[in-house]
C-alpha cells in the first residue's frame, strides 16, 4: 500500500475546457470535484495513506484529516505540475477526459511505476470510439451497428442514429437522428469541419453502466449502475445522473454482465484499475457496449458507501499483485 497518494481531477485543478455554457461548465466542475473528493476521502481513510488532492488556484475550503491541498505554481502547465507532483509521491491517481488525448498524456507523464490505472496503450484504445468498437467487435462483443460498415439491414433496422466525437467524454456534443441518410450528412458537415465523429445506431433499452476493478486480465464487476439519459427536440443527447449500485452483480443479469466485463479485460490488455463500461441492456440483444471509460466515473460517487467497502482500497490491492501497471 503507498504512503503517499497524489490525486488530480483535471477539471478541478485546472477549470472546465474554453467555450462552454455557463452552466455546462459548473456541471463538469461539480462532477469532477464529486469524483475528486470520493477518492480522496476513502484514499484517506485507508491506514497510513496520506492523500495530497490537486485544487484550482481560487478553491477554498478544507478537507478531513489525511487530505492536503496543492495547487500548481503560477505558468505551471498541467502535465509539467502532474509530473513535478507524482516524483513526490509513491502513486498518482489522475481522472481527466480522454478528450484531445488528455488522459494518456497525463499517464505518459507520471513516471514508471506510479500511475494507478490503465496503461497509455489501453487508454488511447479506449479513447477512440471507433477504435473500441472495432477492437470489441473482432473479439465478439456484441456493439451497434456503425458507418462506414451499415448495412441495408441494419440501416432498416435501427431506429435512430447518432453522431458524436470520437474521443469525446460522456454525451458531450452527442445527436440522434431519426434516419441513417440525415446522420451521415451530420457526420460528414462535422468531419469536413476537422472533428473526428464516431456515427452509430441508437441502440434501444436501458441505459446502464459497469463499475469494473480490472488486474491481471481478470475483471470484477463491483457495481451495475443506471444512467439518466435526456434526448431534447433536437436530438441533442445528455447524461443528466447517474444512480449507482442500482442491482447486485449477482442477479439476473449477472452472469452474462460478469461474462462480458471478462471478455472486455482480455480483449483490450493494459485495462487495468477501476474501468468503467457503458452498455445498453436491449431486450432482445442483451448487454450492447457503448464505451470502455479508461478512469474513474460518475459511478464511483457514493460507490463505497453502497457496497460497504473501500473501492480504492480494493483497487490498490488488486493492482499490487499486478506488474506492468502504467505507461
Amino acid at each position: 500500500m503507498p504512503k503517499r497518494v497524489f490525486v488530480f481531477e483535471s477539471l478541478t485543478a485546472s477549470g472546465a475546457p474554453p467555450g462552454l455554457e455557463e452552466q455546462a461548465a459548473a456541471e463538469l466542475l461539480r462532477e469532477g470535484r464529486g469524483m475528486r473528493d470520493a477518492l480522496a476521502a476513502d484514499l484517506a481513510a485507508l491506514p497510513g495513506v496520506i492523500v495530497t488532492c490537486a485544487r484550482g488556484a481560487g478553491e477554498r475550503g478544507a478537507w478531513g484529516a489525511g487530505v492536503e491541498g496543492v495547487t500548481p505554481a503560477q505558468g505551471e502547465a498541467v502535465a509539467e505540475f502532474v509530473a513535478r507532483m507524482s516524483r513526490a509521491h509513491e502513486a498518482a491517481w489522475i481522472i481527466a477526459p480522454e478528450t484531445g488525448g488528455e488522459l494518456a498524456s497525463l499517464c505518459e507523464a507520471v513516471p514508471a511505476g506510479r500511475w494507478i490505472g490503465c496503461s497509455a496503450e489501453a487508454i488511447r484504445l479506449a479513447s477512440s470510439k471507433n477504435a473500441t468498437r472495432a477492437r470489441l467487435t473482432a473479439a465478439g462483443i456484441d456493439v451497434p451497428a456503425s458507418s462506414p460498415s451499415v448495412t441495408m439491414e441494419a440501416e432498416r433496422a435501427a431506429l435512430a442514429w447518432v453522431v458524436k466525437p470520437d474521443d469525446g467524454a460522456g454525451a458531450c456534443a452527442t445527436h440522434r437522428y431519426a434516419d441513417y441518410a440525415t446522420a451521415r450528412a451530420a457526420a460528414e458537415a462535422r468531419r469536413a469541419a476537422g472533428e473526428a465523429v464516431a456515427l452509430e445506431a441508437w441502440v434501444e433499452g436501458e441505459a446502464m453502466s459497469l463499475s469494473l476493478i480490472v488486474a491481471d486480465g481478470r475483471a470484477e464487476v463491483l457495481a451495475v449502475n443506471r444512467q439518466h439519459i435526456r434526448v431534447d427536440a433536437a436530438g441533442a443527447v445528455a447524461l443528466e445522473a447517474v444512480s449507482g449500485a442500482v442491482e447486485p452483480p449477482v442477479g439476473p443479469r449477472g452472469a452474462a454482465l460478469a461474462a462480458l466485463a471478462q471478455r472486455i479485460a482480455v480483449a483490450v490488455p493494459g485495462l487495468a484499475g477501476y474501468v468503467g463500461v457503458d452498455f445498453v441492456w436491449n431486450a432482445v440483444r442483451g448487454p450492447v457496449v457503448i464505451e470502455i471509460n479508461p478512469r474513474l466515473t460518475l459511478a464511483y460517487v457514493g460507490l463505497s458507501a453502497a457496497l460497504g467497502r473501500n473501492v480504492a482500497g480494493a483497487v490498490l490491492d488488486a493492482l499490487a499483485t499486478q506488474a506492468g501497471v502504467g505507461p
